[in-house]
């Protein structure tokens, strides 16, 4: 029932980055068309239009989320892969251990990244 749970979250997760990463080529990709979250006008990749992006609520919300269900769903699917080769349970045991620990490592780095350019877009924009 346990291992149900965790595959009914990858599944969720898959469906979370299917519309983030959409919004992502949105603005990103297709900004210069749409000027979507470019109120500056020309390229959404502009410093300008970045600094507005990264001293947003919104997009600090969206890039964190969008960093944990991307890491969670990647590394259940290698949890998932390397489960299927038949492992004692013990290696089972460590390799879902150093996941974890791996997992947890680069979200932490990731969303100090995420608020760190926050706060220098806020500061920036401030003056």
């Amino acid at each position: 029932m346990r291992e149900t749970k965790y595959w009914t979250w990858h599944m969720a997760a898959g469906v979370v980055i299917f519309f983030l990463l959409g919004l992502h080529m949105l603005i990103m990709h297709v900004g210069g068309i749409t000027h979507l979250f470019a109120p500056h006008g020309g390229e959404a990749t502009s410093k300008v239009n970045s600094l507005y992006r990264d001293g947003s609520l919104f997009f600090l919300t969206t890039y964190v989320l969008l960093l944990g269900v991307a890491l969670y769903h990647g590394l259940y699917g290698l949890r998932t892969i390397l489960f299927e080769l038949t492992l004692k349970p013990a290696v089972e045991k460590a390799v879902s251990v150093v996941l974890l620990v791996a997992g947890l490592g680069l979200f932490g780095l990731g969303a100090w990244a995420a608020f760190a350019t926050h706060a220098i877009a806020i500061a920036g924009a401030r003056g």
